[in-house]
Formats: structure tokens, sequence, C-alpha cells
């Protein structure tokens, strides 16, 4: 069986070859992002410039 944070490991370094993400994007990620991010529907993840765009305009915490 394997432990959450040996998991966590693995899914760090799948964000940071598909996604781009450095670490602390990664960890700063709630597990619904980072599902959405590798979601099956057909989707295109968003990230690099495009997903610094999208955090600029719409920043959490604010309504």
């Amino acid at each position: 069986m394997r432990l959450l944070g040996e998991r966590a490991v693995v899914l760090s370094g799948l964000a940071a070859r598909l996604l781009g993400w450095r670490p602390d994007e990664f960890w700063a990620a709630t597990p619904a992002e980072l599902a959405a991010m590798f979601s099956e529907d057909g989707a295109e993840p968003v990230a690099g410039e495009e997903l610094a765009a999208m955090m600029a305009r719409f920043p959490d915490g604010v309504e």
C-alpha cells in the first residue's frame, strides 16, 4: 500500500513535466484543481502564461 506522501511526490513530478508547474504551484493547488488538469473530458490543460493571466484576472479570495 502506498502512502499519501509517496503518491503526492509522483503527482508533483507529473505536474512539473506535463503542466509546467513548479513545486509551490503544485502544493498550492487544491485536489479539485489538480484533478481538473488531468481530467479526460477533452478540455485542454491551462498552464504557463495563460494560467498566470487567469490568476491575475481572477485572484483567489476576491469577490
